[in-house]
């Protein structure tokens, strides 16, 4: 049995974080034609940088053109496709016919996956797909676990991909005018303001310059505030539906977010992989995926149509109870000291946690720290400062520390 998880990479740095701690693929934008326009993206020397990272490693690099393009989109398109053919990628994200049929022009023998955005949503249309050239379909967010099955039984030699984490857009399947109606830019192009997490007031028409608050309680409004979908719980659910890969959400997210999500699932297909019939999930795995910035979670629609249960009233805020404090740029075995790169101001005396790509966790307090200089310090409050501290234990380098609220 494989199964693949595949992890966001809106950059260079996150590529490959999320390589180092687990995936087996990664999926990123070019400068060009892809649904992230906010998310630093790759060019074209990063893009080839991160390949050779990715398959030195034995891992994959899927590249996204899923913008639904107008005729003005797909000017320089053609030297795109054949740029990143020459390098190697191993595969392209469309939801486009003509995207695709321009891809099958230019190199047939690319893996073409088809988006979320294309909504394959039952197996007649994964059959359009395969019949056309198709490697993968990347299910539609409106799918339930008892959907997919029925796909897989029905296209069986089709890959299934699904997202099992990460936020959840209201639209369907990431389908949007709100941004584009709103402020000119288009979510459907690699442009959303993400209008649908802003806060509103209401002006009544013969009162203008009164604004009235669109509030349920005291602490705001929840009208678009879904919660985040979470599959961690149920791994063995999704291997038999026939998913065969795990794809999680968040290109605009940080480094610490994607290398801990990624290393909790990893930990998860592993213990499943490992012995199918008697595996027990353990609590440890969701309890570190709450520990990154995170909305409450959802199964989204996999086991049901989402209602009341699938948004936040409580709160708009997200959840947010550890800091990203720093990553372990090296160890030092003699003198058992690591040296920190700072992403968040730390304290002497503060009890932090450190997390490996592979390795136990370790918790400990603190005792000291030397700035670059070898002076000691209190604090290091300046971004990408380097310092020094004691550890109790050998740790390796990437290792992330966090610190509790």
């Amino acid at each position: 049995m494989s199964i693949e998880l595949l992890a966001p990479a809106g950059n260079l740095e996150k590529m490959k974080m999320a390589i180092k701690y687990g995936a087996d693929a990664v999926y990123l934008a070019g400068p060009n034609f892809g649904l992230r326009a906010g998310a630093g993206n790759f060019s074209i020397e990063e893009m080839k940088e991160g390949l050779k990272f990715a398959h030195d490693r034995n891992k994959k690099v899927y590249v996204t053109m899923n913008i639904l393009p107008h005729n003005d989109d797909l000017v320089g398109m053609e030297n795109y496709i054949t740029t990143i053919s020459d390098m190697g990628i191993d595969a392209v994200i469309v939801s486009d016919p003509g995207i695709f049929s321009l891809v099958k022009e230019l190199n047939p023998s690319m893996p073409i996956h088809i988006s979320t955005q294309a909504n394959v949503t039952n197996y007649k249309s994964a059959l359009f797909w395969k019949k056309l050239g198709a490697s993968r379909i990347i299910a539609a967010r409106e799918m339930s676990l008892k959907e997919l099955s029925f796909i897989h039984q029905q296209v069986p030699d089709l890959e299934l991909e699904a997202f099992v984490h990460g936020a959840m857009c209201i639209s369907y399947s990431g389908r949007c005018l709100l941004s584009n109606f709103m402020c000119g830019r288009d979510a459907n192009r690699g442009d959303c303001a993400q209008s649908c997490r802003w806060k509103y007031h209401l002006v009544e028409e013969k009162r203008p310059g009164e604004y009235f608050p669109v509030i349920e309680d005291e602490k705001g409004t929840f009208i678009f505030n879904s919660k985040d979908l979470c599959m961690i719980e149920h791994i063995p659910e999704l291997v038999k539906a026939g998913v065969t890969s795990f794809k999680i959400e968040g290109r605009m997210k940080s480094a610490f977010y994607v290398s801990t999500v990624v290393r909790a699932y990893r930990m998860a297909i592993d213990a499943y992989l490992a012995d199918p019939d008697n595996y027990v999930f353990k609590t440890e795995w969701l309890d570190e995926v709450c520990k990154v910035s995170h909305r409450s979670f959802s199964t989204g629609f996999f086991f049901d149509k989402p209602g009341a249960d699938s948004q936040n009233y409580k709160s708009s805020s997200y959840i947010k109870n550890y800091d990203f404090i720093g990553i372990v740029i090296s160890y030092d075995e003699k003198n058992k000291t690591a040296l920190i790169e700072q992403r968040n101001r730390v304290f002497s005396g503060d009890e932090i946690e450190i997390i490996q790509p592979v390795g136990p966790d370790i918790t400990f307090t603190i005792s000291g720290m030397v700035d670059e200089d070898g002076c000691q310090i209190e604090s290091a409050p300046h971004p990408q400062m380097k310092f020094t501290i004691k550890v109790p234990e050998p740790v390796s380098p990437d290792s992330i520390l966090r610190k509790k609220h």
